[in-house]
Order: structure tokens, then C-alpha cells, then sequence
């Protein structure tokens, strides 16, 4: 399976798990493919299901591709802001990158979230307590050559597509809402902020965000897939046992070469946890321990 790269970056995004992550949906799947937690989208944008809500409490985010789908943003005036800006950041440095993000911070552009996130350091977003965000540049005023705007356009012109031959809509709503909206024969992806993993979340997760996603998934009509860490070479995630253990657990190694200190940069085991029988359909998981493959995941 070929997997197409959203024009937003983000830490822990899954690229690399994509095609394990469709492998466990059912073939005759046809109803709604939800997410509360979209990120950057890159699950759904690459599994395309024909009717999709996907969500997020970050509104930056759901801004973004919401002005793609209303055609508000275009792969062509993608292509000429970030020229623009591109050049000013080449003429005037990071200097450009901050002004960019004061104007951000006031304004809240879709398009200059996108320049933020492509020009921020190692590919974090990252807000302050008052919602401002705060992600240093990459020391790179030449970003943004022609060659990394064809790049990023043509991520756009991937998604823009998308949105014009399928059903996809998105809210700015909490995941709590998100999933009691769900319906038998939908499906619920759900990939959280990993508990106790350094993550960032706009809003901040912590126990008990954790033991509430498990009591409203638990109380789902619909199908869900959890994604969410198993373990690494140092401790286990505790929720698996004390939660999650009576649903479905499937694990495999995966590298995440993000992070602003080499010491986060580690192998750590996945984990999907689904609330149905996979057995029953075609799966492509690797049956010894040996096979796991290791991946890697770059912010570029």
C-alpha cells in the first residue's frame, strides 16, 4: 500500500502504521469512518473511506483542512504563499519565521499554521497554556526551495482531491462528544496523546482523560481501533493491564526518530486494541516475534 504524506507534520504521526492499521478494517466496511483525535489526518486521508467526521480540540487543525474541503485553500494558493514567504524567510531569516507566528497567534491563518509547521523545529506542534503557539524555528532560513513547496503541494493536491471525491466533514469538538456520536457499523479510530510518552496535546491528557476515553469507548455502538504504546525497553504502559486487556491487543515494534532530545528517540512497541474479532478477516500481521519489522518515522 502506497501511503501519502499529509501536508501537516506532527510527533507520532503514522505514517508507518498505516497500512497495518488497515488491515484490521473489515473489507465490507461502508459505514462512517470517525476519528476525535484527527491530527493530521494521515489514517483517513490514506484509508479514503467513502463517509468521514473527523475531529480534533486543536482548531488550528480543523481549520486547515476544512479550508481545503471548502476550496478556501487550493494546491495553487499553497504554492504561491509559500513562495512568498519562503522568500521573505530566505532574505530575512528566522526573523520572518517569528513574525509569522506573532501574526498567527493574532490571526489564526490556515495557511500560516501550515508555514509554522513545515519551518518549526523537528516538526512539533506546540502551544503555550494560553493557546499560543511556541515551536522555536529549524535554524533553516533556505526551507522552503522549490523542490520542498512542489513537495508540499502536491501533499495538498493529494488531500484537496480526496476531499472533492469523498463525503469527509470535521468539527472542533472534544472526543467525548466525537465518539457518542458514532453509530453500529461505523467505525471509531481513536489515536490519543500516548499517557505518560511526553506527547503534547492542545488540551493536555493524563489519567483521567485516559480512563474516560476507555468508558465512552467501552459504551460505544460502533466498532473501534485504539492506537496507543505497549511498552518500551524500560516500563510497560500500565492502562493496558488496568484498562484495556479485555478488548483486543495487537503489538508491533515501531521507531520514532522525532523528539527535541535524542533520549526520546527510542524503539517502543505499539500497540491496536480493537473491540472486535479481527480473526474473521484477512490480517497481515506478522506471526513471530522475529518478524516484527522496525520502522522509522523522520519529520521532514
Amino acid at each position: 500500500m502506497k501511503v501519502n504524506v499529509p501536508p501537516i507534520k506532527s510527533q507520532g504521526i503514522k505514517t508507518k502504521l498505516v497500512p497495518w492499521i488497515d488491515s484490521i478494517v473489515p473489507h465490507e466496511f461502508n459505514g462512517k469512518w470517525i476519528e476525535p483525535f484527527m491530527g493530521t489526518g494521515v489514517v483517513a486521508f490514506n484509508l479514503a473511506p467513502k463517509h468521514a467526521l473527523l475531529c480534533d480540540t486543536n482548531p488550528h487543525l480543523v481549520n486547515f483542512y476544512q479550508a481545503i474541503s471548502n476550496r478556501e485553500i487550493t494546491p495553487e494558493i499553497v504554492k504561491q504563499y509559500l513562495e512568498k514567504e519562503g522568500s521573505s524567510l530566505l532574505e530575512k531569516g528566522e526573523i520572518h519565521y517569528y513574525e509569522i507566528r506573532d501574526r498567527f497567534n493574532e490571526k489564526h491563518m490556515p495557511l500560516d499554521f501550515l508555514f509554522l509547521n513545515r519551518a518549526g523545529f523537528n516538526g512539533m506542534i506546540r502551544f503555550n497554556r494560553k493557546g499560543g503557539f511556541n515551536t522555536p524555528f529549524c535554524k533553516k532560513p533556505q526551507r522552503f526551495a522549490q523542490s520542498y513547496v512542489t513537495k508540499i503541494v502536491n501533499q495538498v493536491s493529494h488531500i484537496y482531491r480526496l476531499f472533492q471525491a469523498k463525503e469527509f466533514s470535521f468539527k472542533c469538538q472534544s472526543f467525548e462528544e466525537t465518539i457518542t456520536s458514532g453509530n453500529p457499523g461505523d467505525i471509531i479510530y481513536c489515536d490519543p496523546p500516548y499517557i505518560d510518552r511526553h506527547a503534547n496535546y492542545y488540551n493536555g491528557w493524563d489519567g483521567a482523560h485516559e480512563k474516560t476515553l476507555y468508558r465512552v469507548l467501552s459504551n460505544s455502538p460502533s466498532k473501534f481501533i485504539l492506537s496507543t504504546w505497549h511498552h518500551n525497553d524500560y516500563r510497560k504502559n500500565e492502562y493496558i493491564d488496568s484498562l484495556w486487556e479485555e478488548f483486543n491487543i495487537l503489538t508491533r515494534e515501531h521507531f520514532y526518530h522525532v523528539g527535541g532530545s535524542e533520549k526520546n528517540r527510542n524503539p517502543i512497541v505499539e500497540a491496536i486494541i480493537t473491540n472486535y474479532d479481527i480473526s474473521i478477516y484477512e490480517y497481515k500481521q506478522p506471526k513471530k516475534p522475529e518478524q516484527l519489522m522496525l520502522l522509522e518515522v523522520q519529520a521532514t
